[in-house]
């Protein structure tokens, strides 16, 4: 599929999101202890600044099974505090029935969009899998970069992206 074609899909996608009544949201990294639960966190903290609780659904999830039944990795819920967040989402991995429950799957990375898309249960599934770097303004980022095995400068960037990122998605489909 071209880039032309992939955006007028992701354009339509949206468009029929902006007009529907609740909107389904599901982020995705690998292990859903650090990017993805701080992009949950995040998005709940946009949509109730904006009074849109009943509108949205959101929620996050891991291609791998590694964490699953943790909490956030404790580096991330110590920055995510710094900044007014509570990271208190716990692990698990993406089912099946994700593909049913949610209008919009996004991965963090090439490798999650990658590994949903394969995962997603038919053609159109994969139309609803799209990487957080359409949300993101910045042109230095193509992806949310995994900050498992960075210091603090890692988190710190993984938040801002993310919250770049939510503010973006939410304004585009309001």
């Amino acid at each position: 599929m071209t880039t032309t074609s992939n955006n007028k899909k992701l354009g339509e996608l949206l468009d029929s999101l902006r007009n529907s009544d609740k909107i389904r949201v599901l982020f995705v990294c690998l292990g859903n202890i650090c990017r993805s639960p701080a992009a949950d966190g995040i998005m709940h903290a946009v949509v109730e600044r904006h009074g849109a609780e009943t509108r949205w659904e959101i929620d996050s999830a891991a291609t791998g099974g590694w964490h699953v039944g943790d909490l956030p990795d404790e580096r991330m819920r110590a920055h995510g505090r710094r900044r007014g967040y509570d990271f208190r989402h716990v692990c698990r991995q993406v089912r099946t029935s994700d593909f049913d429950n949610y209008d919009l799957i996004i991965g963090m990375d090439d490798n999650n969009v990658s590994n949903l898309r394969r995962m997603a249960p038919t053609l159109e599934d994969t139309a609803k899998v799209v990487p957080m770097a359409t949300f993101l303004d910045s042109r230095h980022y193509y992806a949310v970069p995994d900050p498992y095995y960075e210091g603090a400068e890692g988190f710190e960037l993984v938040l801002d992206l993310l919250e770049q990122g939510c503010e973006t998605l939410y304004n585009r489909l309001s």
